[in-house]
């Protein structure tokens, strides 16, 4: 009856012993479902298909090892791997991204810098253009001005005489050729016809003459001289 006794109390103690000591979970498998759903979310299957293929089934063999064979430490060791592995590419993602913040980064500084480039040479252009203008309208004052100064030396300097004195060896037509006198030869006839008086040839005349100048004539009578002088 002892023995009896015995052998039921230790039978409940291996019981209780083996109920207070439950089996272990994997240590990493609820850490690698996370990530992997991570990755996902992460367009990692589009950026690195074969990388996260192969943690997908590095995963997918730890949970055949846990759920078929029943062996919870051979099926940590392999999502312990795929932790890893996920770890990697996770790091590779964050690579990629922080790169490819770079390159748009510099694509908006480029683009900023051209903006800015084209601007310059726009106000540039319209600078010169406005320069060019201003330099055209004071071309134009300018000549005016020295047309009107031209023409009001003229006025000052050339004196036209109402009378001419003659000097030796000098023709009709050498004294209307004179500039202060009508600066044409060709209207010699004027002079001749306003001094019949004292000119008898006109193709002689005498040292000391002094000859009528007529200014006011008309244009049919200067074009009567033309024709007059290019019949003598």
């Amino acid at each position: 009856m002892s023995c009896r006794r015995t052998s039921i109390l230790l039978f409940i103690l291996w019981l209780l012993a083996a109920c207070s000591t439950p089996t272990p979970a994997p240590t990493w498998r609820t850490r690698i479902t996370v990530l992997v759903d991570d990755l996902s979310r992460q367009d990692a299957p589009r950026l690195y298909p074969q990388e996260y293929q192969n943690i997908v089934e590095t995963f997918e063999h730890g949970e055949a090892v846990l759920h078929v064979q029943g062996n919870d430490r051979e099926a940590d060791k392999y999502y312990l791997l795929a932790m890893q592995k996920g770890d990697l590419l996770k790091a590779e993602l964050l690579r990629l991204r922080e790169l490819q913040a770079e390159q748009q980064r510099k694509r908006l500084a480029e683009q900023a810098a051209r903006a800015e480039e084209e601007r310059l040479m726009r106000k540039a252009a319209e600078a010169e253009a406005r320069l060019k203008e201003q330099e055209r309208l004071k071309a134009e004052e300018a000549a005016k001005a020295a047309a009107k100064n031209v023409i009001a030396s003229r006025e000052v300097s050339i004196p036209q005489p109402l009378s001419y004195t003659v000097r030796r060896g000098e023709t009709l037509p050498q004294i209307a050729a004179r500039n202060e006198i009508y600066n044409d030869a060709s209207l010699w006839p004027l002079i001749y016809r306003a001094n019949r008086d004292q000119i008898r040839d006109p193709k002689q005349l005498w040292p000391g003459q002094v000859l009528v100048i007529p200014r006011h004539f008309s244009r049919d009578a200067a074009m009567e001289a033309k024709r007059y002088s290019g019949r003598k």
